[in-house]
């Protein structure tokens, strides 16, 4: 099979698929940040009621280490992302004329309105 016996008929305009990165990209980040803060309100929890039931001051100790370890790896997780972040905003520069800035959030809300529109189209 050749390259263009595999290519699709129709292409997604380039300005389509940024508004979808970007707000599937905000949307990751977001939601780590979102994991960050149950995390942290699970600890809390935990510890809360450790010290409020009375139970022996290290029970569940094992579960809070874990717990802190998985909030480590989500930290570095959006470390990660926030590297994904800046290598897609270079790519962008790249490929869109320059724009390196982010789109704004309204943009990104209103991108399932363009895909929509592509869809039809393309229909």
């Amino acid at each position: 099979m050749t390259a263009s016996a595999t290519k699709t008929t129709s292409e997604m305009p380039l300005a389509v698929a940024q508004l979808r990165i970007a707000r599937d990209l905000h949307q990751a980040e977001a939601a780590l940040d979102e994991a960050l803060v149950r995390q942290a309100q699970l600890l809390t929890t935990m510890v809360g009621a450790r010290r409020d039931t009375g139970v022996a001051p290290f029970l569940g100790q094992e579960a809070l280490m874990r717990l802190v370890k998985s909030q480590q790896a989500m930290l570095d997780a959006g470390g990660e992302l926030a590297r994904v972040h800046g290598r897609l905003s270079m790519i962008a520069a790249e490929t869109c004329g320059g724009n390196d800035k982010c789109p704004p959030a309204a943009l990104l809300e209103s991108a399932q309105l363009v895909d929509a529109a592509v869809v039809a189209r393309v229909a």
